[in-house]
C-alpha cells in the first residue's frame, strides 16, 4: 500500500519562515542595541566603557554555554517548543530591561535574553527541514537568516532614532512590547508540518555529541564556521577603528557598515537561490571565501567613503550568505533527526570564533597606528578556510535527492 504525504497549503511554509525570521531578527536586534549607545550609557549609569561591553559580549559567550543544549532541546522536543521557549526567554527578560533605575538591571536582562538566543537560532535547520523541499532548503534558510541581518541593522541604525524620538526607557519598553508580538505571532503560526515523534531522534546524550564531532566533514564545517564568523564578527566589531587612521569618520563607519549587511542580506537571498538550483554548497562556499578574500584588503585599507561603500556592499553579498550555505550543508551531512544539535555546534564554534578573533585583533594590533596586522590575520583566517573547505566532501546524492523531494512536493 503506498503511502500519502499531506502538503499542507503552499503559503503557510513561508508564513511560519517568516515569524521564525521576526524572532530570530528580534534575538539580534536586542543583542546590538546597545552598540551605538555607549557614550549616552556610559553618562547615564556612570559605569566604564568595559562594564558596557559586556552588555555585548554576554551574548557570544552564553551562546558557548547553551548551543548544545539547546540543540539537544531542539531534537528531542521540536523546534516549536524550542523557538517558544527562547521567545519567552527574550520577553521577559527584555520587559526586565524596561527597570532602568540600575544598569544591574540592564545586563541581567541582557544575560537573560543572551540564554534564549541560540534555543531560536538554533531550530533554523530543523524547521526549514521540516516545511520545505531539498531544492529549496538553502533558500529558505538564507530567507531565515535575512531575519537576523535585518535585526542587526534595525539595532544599530534605529535605536539611536528611537531614542531621539522618545527617550532611552520608552525605547526599552517598545523593544519589549515588539518582542512579546513576535513570540506570540510564532506560538500562533509556527506548527510542524507533520506530527512530530520524539522517539524518531537518536539525539540527546553526550555519546551523539562524540559521534557528531568525529564526523570528520562536519568538523571541518564547524571549524569553517569558526573562521568565518570570527572574521566577520571582529571586521564588523572593528571597523571604526580600521578605518579610523585612513581618514573615515565614525558616522562613515556606520554607514559602511550598514551597506556590508544591506548586500549581505541581498546575497542570503540569491546566492543560496542558485545553490538549491544547481544543488551544490561547496562551490558555493568556496566563491564566498575567494571574494572575502579579494575584498577585505580594500575595504579595511581605503579612505575613499564612496568606493568603500561599493565594495563593502559587494564584500556582504558576498561573504554573508556563507551562513545561510553552512546551516544547510551541516543538515544534508547529518540528517534531520539530529539536525537541531549538528546546527548548535556549528553556532557554537562560530561564536567561540567570534569571542577568540575579536580579543586576538586588538592584541594583535598592540601600539601600532595602524590595523594592518590585524587585517592580515583576518585573511590567514580565511586562507586557512579556504583549504579546509577544499577537503570537505559533499554528499554525491544531493542533486538526486533535489530532484527526488521537488517531486514528492508538487
Amino acid at each position: 500500500m503506498t503511502s500519502t504525504k499531506v502538503i499542507k497549503p503552499f503559503s503557510m511554509n513561508w508564513y511560519v519562515l517568516l515569524s521564525f525570521a521576526v524572532l530570530a531578527g528580534i534575538s539580534q536586534m536586542l543583542w546590538l542595541n546597545f552598540a551605538p549607545l555607549i557614550s549616552y550609557l556610559k553618562s547615564h549609569y556612570e559605569v566604564s566603557e568595559s562594564d558596557i561591553n559586556w552588555l555585548l559580549i554576554v551574548f557570544p559567550l552564553i551562546y558557548i554555554v547553551f548551543s548544545i543544549h539547546s540543540g539537544k532541546v531542539i531534537d528531542r522536543a521540536g523546534y516549536r517548543f524550542s523557538i517558544f521557549l527562547g521567545g519567552i526567554f527574550m520577553s521577559v527578560f527584555s520587559t526586565i530591561r524596561i527597570f532602568d533605575s540600575s544598569f544591574s538591571f540592564l545586563l541581567i536582562g541582557q544575560i537573560g535574553i543572551a540564554i534564549g538566543q541560540p534555543y531560536i537560532l538554533n531550530a533554523i535547520s530543523r524547521l526549514v527541514v521540516d516545511w520545505f523541499p531539498k531544492n529549496k532548503q538553502a533558500t529558505a534558510t538564507g530567507i531565515g537568516t535575512v531575519g537576523m541581518f535585518v535585526g542587526m541593522a534595525v539595532a544599530l541604525a534605529g535605536t539611536p532614532l528611537l531614542v531621539d524620538l522618545f527617550g532611552f526607557q520608552a525605547t526599552l519598553v517598545i523593544m519589549a512590547i515588539i518582542t512579546i508580538l513576535a513570540t506570540l505571532v510564532f506560538y500562533f503560526i509556527g506548527h510542524h508540518n507533520s506530527d512530530f515523534n520524539r522517539n524518531s531522534s537518536t539525539s540527546g546524550s553526550f555519546s551523539t555529541t562524540f559521534k557528531l564531532l568525529k564526523n570528520k566533514n562536519l568538523l571541518l564545517l564547524n571549524i569553517v564556521s569558526f573562521l568565518g564568523l570570527g572574521v566577520f564578527n571582529g571586521l564588523t566589531s572593528w571597523l571604526e577603528q580600521i578605518l579610523k587612521p585612513y581618514g573615515i569618520s565614525s558616522e562613515q563607519a556606520g554607514i559602511i557598515g550598514g551597506t556590508v549587511i544591506v548586500g549581505g542580506i541581498i546575497g542570503s537571498i540569491v546566492i543560496p537561490l542558485f545553490s538549491d538550483k544547481i544543488g551544490k554548497r561547496k562551490p558555493f562556499l568556496l566563491v564566498t571565501i575567494i571574494g572575502s578574500l579579494l575584498l577585505i584588503y580594500p575595504v579595511c585599507t581605503s579612505g575613499n567613503f564612496t568606493v568603500l561603500i561599493v565594495i563593502g556592499s559587494v564584500l556582504g553579498f558576498i561573504f554573508l550568505p556563507a551562513f545561510a550555505l553552512l546551516l544547510s550543508a551541516t543538515e544534508e551531512l547529518v540528517g534531520d533527526k539530529v539536525s537541531g544539535e549538528a546546527t548548535g555546534l556549528l553556532l557554537m564554534a562560530g561564536n567561540l570564533g567570534a569571542v577568540i578573533v575579536i580579543g586576538a585583533m586588538q592584541l594583535i594590533k598592540g601600539e601600532q597606528t595602524t590595523w594592518n596586522h590585524s587585517v592580515f590575520f583576518m585573511l590567514i583566517l580565511m586562507l586557512i578556510g579556504f583549504f579546509l573547505m577544499i577537503l570537505f566532501k559533499e554528499r554525491a546524492c544531493l542533486v538526486v535527492d533535489n530532484k527526488k523531494n521537488a517531486n514528492e512536493h508538487k
